[in-house]
């Protein structure tokens, strides 16, 4: 028995020794050969598995998953580092080293729920906001490579209408939230690191943190002096505590033109004109015999105006490091950033560079002074903004109806060459047609090119926190901005034709500089009674601004003739008729304001905010200065109760909130509740002329506008009703609200009646509601390494003026807006959308005599009848009588569109794999019209047209939409629906493709290498016929815009970059 014994285990350490060599064979073999070894494991959180968790092998394209039981096996180099990551958990980095088995547990990420969103003031768990607000990252706004970050919103913002107000390089936009609630500023408040700021053009995207939109009334009221428009808070990159990293961001580009229109060429201009009566005879009469030839024989086809304005390839560039760094008393955030852009339209060869720069500089630091084991007693802080950007050769009019280089391109002659052959100069006009054939790309030169505008910008703050006991704090905070720039421009001695030239050539420079500061104090304590929290924060800030002034003047006859010397001193002699001085100081104001919110929640569950605020404004007369502004709201998280708890387990949150709230709004000039007085000129009425032959005269003053000291401010009431879920472990998300705004006395100055003999007062001119709905969704998933993500969100918004105080009853916009002898195109009006076009409707075109005499009007009391346009022609267009009177007059005015869309939308895709990401986004309007008009004058019939004009009518049945050519103002004098078009459009913004290289190797200093390629502007779906339906051209009134008189359109940008971290 002993010997069996023996001999097995004799056996058994036979086998032992035969497996460790057949182990360290296998091992050396490994070693020689395959230089792998197999590593298997599981992956559990809360001891539970992970299925389908990403198992990837750092620096490679090796990878797995996890099984249904959350195993896996996968061979990987022996020093090898993997990668373990899962949706909604923290990923994991593990060294191999010796190990075989891994038993790897992932700890769920930071849920987005229990993220904090800024809230004016403070911030706020997500999950415990009550009130309407929206957040979108800083990485989301950087990766659309956009110059301005407005212009990264417009796909990721419901309730927010961005509108670009040109595609001239550093042109700005129009933001409107929940609708438009006002005749004067509509642009909602921006809080940059804390401190009111005009906008955030300055700003570099890659210097961005987050963006916090607050859109209702509960939100925004902590800010209530000028919240009215909504709030939008920029948070600039912060910095991390930890080891220092290092991140640049570049890319290169070109642009070209994304879409263009067509002109006439010479054969079809000479065909439409000579159904005007305007025969080839005519022209023989007037031009050179050899233009009319070229024309004939083919080998002149006229000249495109706008393609010799196009610029091919246009370059576009930008460069940015951010570097963050800190410990546990000192954390630094730095930036800098050049972004350079030129144009597409523009001259081929300018006598200065056309270009458009921006410098960007940022320093953000925060020190903890005094120290109390983990909690800090006395903090200082910082941040800092300056930027700096230069306009260079970019004067071109884009937009307006007077300065416009766009409409002078698509109205200039075509039968007039670019150049003259004999001399090499700009062609002069055509004899004969001198005043109909202005030479637009020698207009752009001489008057537009020679120009540059300087803007400066340093913005920021210093704050200190003191922190007595745990949870109560004091903040200091005061900030700046400062704000200046120059300008110069060269005219040279010129000759476009008998009414545009230039003896003495024009030197003209300005500058400006202005300050503004607010110094902001609160007390915030934040303590818990059992599962009741509190947060409560009462405050004081005050604001000045207008600390500036505004020199200008210009000198005509230099002595040296060259941008380069466009100094004031360039002068050869001054003298009144030649040289003028002006200046001016800001207009200053200030606002006094105090404050207070409490929040409060029970155990997560029930959550309700309390909001004061009281506003002291200069602008208004003593006894209407200060506004109060309350707000209240509440929410309920469904998903904290127990019962749902038990019963729901594919919901991860259900939330239901409500608010109601009042802000304010005084964005009116400090003195306009005043009566003022105007010093006359040689040009106006206020002259007063004496002696026997009233040879002489002298210049007096007169009344300019009417005293309101009643003038007050105007309050925006809002109510919201929103509910906020999410489902499936938060890969799918949900959020509706919906919203009543309504404008109270907005502040308006009316037209005033011809026989007062001044300007209306400013008054409290009526009231307007907006009522929406918003609606995101998003759904975020990952299958294996594949992971992607769904994002959209809709707005509808529905705008109407209830009531306009003023006799009239109605306020009309700015007339000569389609062209210079046209009437108003906006109106607000009771019942109606503010700011909607108002004119004549039309019913097609009269084909016929028989026609135009069958168009009549019948006496309904005496029976007798008459034409209703007895001086129409075949050709012309019908315009209907809609208050049955017999003719066409004002009283057949009617709502013809309105530029305001129903409904904006965005929507984004990403995808990533294994080191790949691409992206596409894109955004929308629906419900909106525009009004177009590219020729300067109705009844000037030598303006060249598109070739839209070619499905005009010439004869019985060839149109019944666009009217006959002809010398009257009859057809286009008139503002109708002739002008309007559909604007609704889809535009696929950005779309990028990108690999991330540090795949493919490991580094243990380079943790981002990232390459890609991106298209901007890529395609536009719409209807519309011209060039570009995003249009934020107002014709000078800002409660309008969709008007297009030769708009400055969008680019189409092909991008390279790299992101590069250390």
């Amino acid at each position: 028995m002993e010997k069996e014994i023996l001999t097995k285990r004799h056996t058994r350490n036979k086998t032992k020794r035969f497996l460790v060599f057949l182990l360290l064979f296998v091992a050396c073999s490994s070693s020689v050969f395959a230089q792998s070894k197999t590593i298997s494991g599981v992956v559990t959180s809360a001891g539970e598995p992970l299925i389908g968790a990403s198992i990837a092998e750092k620096g490679t394209t090796n990878g797995t998953i996890t099984d249904i039981e959350g195993r896996f096996s996968i061979k990987v180099a022996p020093n090898a580092t993997l990668q373990v990551s899962y949706l909604g958990y923290e990923t994991r980095s593990i060294d191999v080293k010796d190990q075989t088995f891994l038993d790897i547990e992932l700890q769920e990420a930071v849920n987005m729920l229990d993220e904090f969103v800024a809230i004016g003031y403070g911030v706020q768990q997500k999950k415990l906001i009550t009130g309407a607000t929206v957040q979108v990252k800083g990485d989301d706004i950087a990766k659309l490579n956009t110059v301005n970050a407005l212009g990264a919103l417009q796909s990721q913002t419901p309730g927010v209408n961005i509108t670009k107000q040109s595609g001239k390089p550093g042109e700005g936009f129009k933001v409107t939230i929940r609708g438009l609630g006002t005749i004067g500023n509509s642009a909602p408040l921006y809080i940059i690191d804390g401190v009111p700021n005009g906008d955030i053009g300055m700003l570099n995207p890659s210097d961005i943190e987050s963006v916090d939109v607050l859109k209702d009334a509960a939100s925004a009221a902590i800010y209530g002096a000028r919240a009215a428009n909504g709030v939008i808070l920029i948070t600039t990159k912060q910095w991390k505590k930890g080891k220092a990293s290092i991140q640049y961001d570049g890319y290169i580009g070109f642009q070209n033109l994304a879409k263009t229109a067509t002109p006439l060429n010479a054969e079809q201009y000479l065909e439409i004109l000579n159904e005007a009566g305007y025969d080839r005879q005519y022209f023989a009469d007037r031009i050179p015999e050899s233009i009319l030839e070229g024309v004939d024989n083919g080998t002149f086809k006229g000249t495109n105006w706008l393609k010799e304005m196009t610029l091919e390839n246009a370059p576009q560039m930008g460069h940015a490091v951010n570097v963050t760094s800190g410990g546990d008393i000192s954390t630094f955030s730095f930036g800098f950033s050049y972004t350079s852009q030129e144009p597409v339209i523009g001259l081929e060869e300018p006598e200065i560079k056309q270009m458009y720069e921006r410098y960007t500089l940022r320093l953000n630091s925060e020190h903890n002074i005094i120290r109390n084991g983990d909690r800090n007693i006395l903090t200082f802080g910082e941040t800092l903004t300056a930027g700096h950007t230069s306009s260079t050769g970019l004067g071109m009019g884009t937009g307006n109806l007077y300065w416009n280089d766009v409409r002078s391109a698509l109205a200039g002659n075509p039968l007039l060459p670019v150049y003259d052959d004999e001399t090499g100069d700009y062609h002069k006009p055509l004899e004969g047609l001198d005043y109909q054939s202005v030479n637009p790309i020698a207009q752009m030169d001489y008057l537009r090119s020679r120009v540059n505008s300087k803007n400066y910008s340093i913005r920021g703050s210093l704050y200190l926190i003191f922190e007595p006991i745990k949870n109560l704090k004091w903040r200091s905070t005061f900030g700046y901005a400062y704000n200046g720039g120059t300008s110069r421009e060269y005219v040279p001695v010129h000759y476009l034709n008998s009414v545009t030239f230039e003896d003495l050539d024009k030197v003209t420079q300005s500058s400006w500089n202005g300050l503004q500061w607010s110094w902001d104090n609160t007390v915030s304590y934040d303590f818990k009674l059992g599962d009741h929290k509190f947060t409560a924060l009462v405050g004081n800030s005050l604001e000045r601004w207008g600390f500036g002034e505004n020199l200008g003047g210009s000198n005509r006859g230099s002595e040296f003739n060259s941008f380069e010397f466009a100094y004031l001193n360039n002068v050869k002699t001054v003298a009144s008729g030649t040289t003028t001085v002006t200046g001016s100081p800001w207009d200053d104001g200030g606002l006094v304001s105090f404050f207070g919110r409490v929040n409060y929640d029970y155990a997560g569950k029930y959550m309700a905010s309390v909001t004061m605020r009281a506003d002291g404004s200069s602008n208004f007369a003593r006894g209407h200065r200060w506004g109060y502004f309350p707000s209240v709201s509440a929410g309920w998280n469904i998903h904290e109760e127990n019962f749902f708890k038990e019963n729901v387990n594919f919901m991860d949150q259900l939330k239901i909130r409500a608010s109601w709230g009042e802000n304010g709004n005084c964005n009116i000039s400090r003195l306009a509740y005043l009566e003022t007085i105007a010093i006359g000129g040689a040009s106006n009425a206020a002259i007063y002329y004496f002696g026997e032959d009233k040879s002489q005269y002298a210049i007096g003053a007169y009344a300019d506008r009417i005293a309101n000291p009643d003038l007050t401010w105007e309050t925006s009431r809002q109510t919201d009703i929103g509910l906020d879920t999410r489902f499936f472990q938060s890969r799918l998300g949900f959020s509706f609200d919906w919203y009543e705004k309504l404008t109270l006395g907005w502040l308006v100055q009316p037209t005033g009646l011809g026989i007062w003999g001044t300007a209306a007062p400013y008054i409290n001119g009526g009231d307007i509601r907006n009522t929406g709905v918003e609606i995101s969704l998003d759904w975020t998933d990952n299958v294996g390494d594949f992971s992607y993500s769904i994002k959209g969100n809709m707005s509808y918004n529905r705008n109407e003026v209830l009531s306009i105080d003023n006799d009239q009853g109605f306020i009309n916009g700015t007339s000569n807006i389609l062209t210079h002898n046209t009437t108003y195109l906006a109106r607000a009006e009771v019942g109606q959308p503010l700011g909607f076009f108002h004119g004549y409707k039309t019913d097609g075109i009269f084909q016929n005599q028989e026609q135009v005499d069958a168009y009549i009007w019948t006496d309904p009391e005496t029976g007798a009848t008459q034409k209703i346009m007895p001086d129409a022609q075949p050709g012309d267009v019908i315009f209907k009588d809609l208050n049955n009177n017999g003719v066409i007059d004002d009283g057949d005015k009617t709502f013809i569109g309105d530029p305001h869309p129903d409904v904006t939308y965005g929507l984004s895709i990403t995808l990533g794999y294994k080191g790949f990401d691409f992206a596409v986004t894109g955004y929308g309007v629906a419900g909106n019209q525009i009004a177009k008009s590219y020729r300067n004058n109705t009844n000037t019939t030598f303006d060249n047209y598109t070739t839209e004009i070619l499905g005009r009518w010439h004869g019985e049945g060839t149109s019944n939409r666009l009217p006959a050519i002809d010398g009257s103002a009859i057809n286009y004098g008139y503002v109708s629906d002739l002008y309007i078009e559909d604007g609704d459009y889809f535009r696929i913004s950005n779309v990028t493709l990108g690999y991330d290289f540090t795949r493919l190797f490991k580094s243990k200093y380079i943790s981002q290498l990232r390459l890609y390629a991106s298209v901007q502007n890529l395609f536009t779906f719409t209807n519309y016929s011209g060039m570009d339906p995003e249009i934020g051209y107002g014709g000078g009134d800002d409660w309008t815009s969709g008007i297009d008189l030769g708009y400055y359109p969008g680019a189409r940008t092909y991008m390279f970059g790299v992101n590069l971290k250390f």
